[in-house]
């Protein structure tokens, strides 16, 4: 069953506390996060999804307790005439995690069949031949390990032109905001049926879309970090390490601990 984005569109508000929520959320993250750095495992988190969704501020308090020594965050624009002269999945091999690492993609490779493709950046066997590239792609990434979670925040068109017009009144966010984001407002529909072309031909079990109603920047965030914590929980043991026989000696006879009470 695919993904239908008018299924996404309520905007219900956040019933929960959701400052303790958040909090709770993150903590568990910071958990996983650890993890990953003591089993040596690998995640890729990738965001796609409308200009002024919320992706941003997901990413923000996705991020917020994370050991910065262990995670990057690639904000995916335009390619560089380097990154031209190569395979349009090139840039993003080369930002792939290394052991312990989690890397998040703001924006992604689906540039290929979403923007690539309306906007005529690629040509019509460019783009259709991407599908199948984009699939053998995470089929890789799962045959190496790495475990990716692939979120599209979706917001409606009255939605997206609140925050737009928020921008634009703010001094401190108008540089979020250009004139690309108003062009691509205008081409709406070719951008649906793009998206939903994407969903059909890539949401596959091991390279799952979960799709967020951004409507409620408050419910948004709170769904969409619970998918990566569930995601990315089920790829990696969550039971504390044993503490070292010689770290608990130590403490015992530097600090006066019960060696007891640690093992």
């Amino acid at each position: 069953m695919t993904i239908d984005l008018s299924d996404y569109e309520a905007g219900h508000r956040y019933h929960g506390h959701y400052q303790h929520d958040l909090a709770a959320l993150q903590q568990r993250l910071d958990r996983i996060l650890v993890a990953h750095i003591l089993h040596g495992r690998r995640a890729v988190i990738m965001f796609e999804g409308w200009d002024a969704a919320g992706k941003g501020g997901i990413i923000q308090r996705l991020s917020a307790e994370w050991d910065p020594r262990h995670y990057e965050v690639w904000p995916i624009s335009a390619p560089t005439a380097k990154e031209k002269a190569h395979h349009f999945l090139w840039r993003f091999r080369e930002r792939l995690p290394d052991p312990g690492e989690i890397a998040v993609f703001d924006r992604s490779w689906y540039g290929r069949v979403l923007v690539e493709r309306v906007e005529a950046f690629a040509t019509e066997a460019e783009w259709r031949a991407g599908y199948d590239e984009i699939n053998t792609f995470e089929d890789q990434l799962a045959e190496d390990g790495i475990t990716l979670v692939k979120l599209f925040v979706h917001v409606t068109q009255k939605t997206q032109d609140k925050r737009l017009r928020d921008r634009v009144r703010d001094p401190w966010k108008r540089w979020k905001t250009g004139a690309e984001d108003f062009r691509n407002r205008a081409r709406r529909a070719d951008y649906l049926a793009a998206m939903a072309e994407m969903f059909v031909r890539t949401d596959r079990p091991k390279a799952r879309w979960h799709a967020i109603d951004g409507n409620d920047k408050k419910a948004a965030r709170i769904a969409a970090l619970t998918i990566i914590a569930d995601c990315l929980e089920r790829a990696v043991p969550m039971a504390p390490p044993a503490l070292d026989p010689d770290v608990a000696a130590l403490a015992k006879d530097v600090l006066g601990m019960k060696v007891a009470k640690l093992l």
